[in-house]
C-alpha cells in the first residue's frame, strides 16, 4: 500500500513539473515574439509563428460599435519592417495566464502600449499555441484595444 501511495505521489509530481515546463516554453515563445517586435526583427517574430497564423484585433470605435478586424500576417511583418527609426513602440506586458493541454497552449497577456513613451492603449493578448515536434509555434493572436478603463 506505501508502495501505492509514493508511486502515485510521484505521478502527480512529476505530471506538475512537466507542465510548469511546458508552460515556461510557451511563455518563451512569447517572449520572443515581443523580443522580435520590439527590436524590428521581423526574422525573430517569424521563428515562433505558423506560416498559416491568423492576426485579429477587436475594439470598440468611436461611435460605439464592436468591430473585428482580421489581418494577413503580412500586414503585420510589413509594418514592424518599416517602422521608422525614430519610432519606439513598447508593449507592456503586465502578466501571463497561460493553459496547456498536450500540444496546445493559451497564452492571455494584458498589456499596456506605449509609443515614443507616451500611453497609447492597452488590452489584452491572446495567443493560441500548437506545439510542431518541441517547437511552440503561435497560430493564432488576437488582441483588444481600448484607451480607457485599463484598470
Amino acid at each position: 500500500m506505501a508502495r501505492i501511495i509514493i508511486y502515485l505521489a510521484f505521478l502527480i509530481t512529476s505530471t506538475l513539473f512537466a507542465q510548469t515546463d511546458e508552460k515556461l516554453k510557451v511563455k518563451k515563445t512569447v517572449d520572443i515574439f515581443f523580443e522580435g517586435f520590439h527590436k524590428g526583427d521581423t526574422a525573430l517574430m517569424k521563428s515562433v509563428m505558423s506560416d498559416k497564423i491568423i492576426l485579429q484585433t477587436a475594439y470598440r470605435n468611436k461611435e460605439g460599435k464592436d468591430i473585428l478586424v482580421t489581418d494577413m500576417p503580412n500586414t503585420l511583418i510589413h509594418a514592424i519592417a518599416q517602422r521608422p527609426d525614430k519610432q519606439k513602440w513598447d508593449e507592456r506586458l503586465l502578466d501571463y495566464n497561460i493553459q496547456v493541454d498536450g500540444n496546445m497552449a493559451n497564452a492571455w497577456t494584458p498589456y499596456e502600449f506605449w509609443l515614443n513613451d507616451e500611453f497609447s492603449h492597452c488590452g489584452v493578448n491572446s495567443f493560441q499555441l500548437f506545439k510542431e515536434g518541441e517547437q511552440w509555434r503561435i497560430i493564432y493572436l488576437i488582441d483588444t484595444r481600448r484607451r480607457k478603463d485599463c484598470n
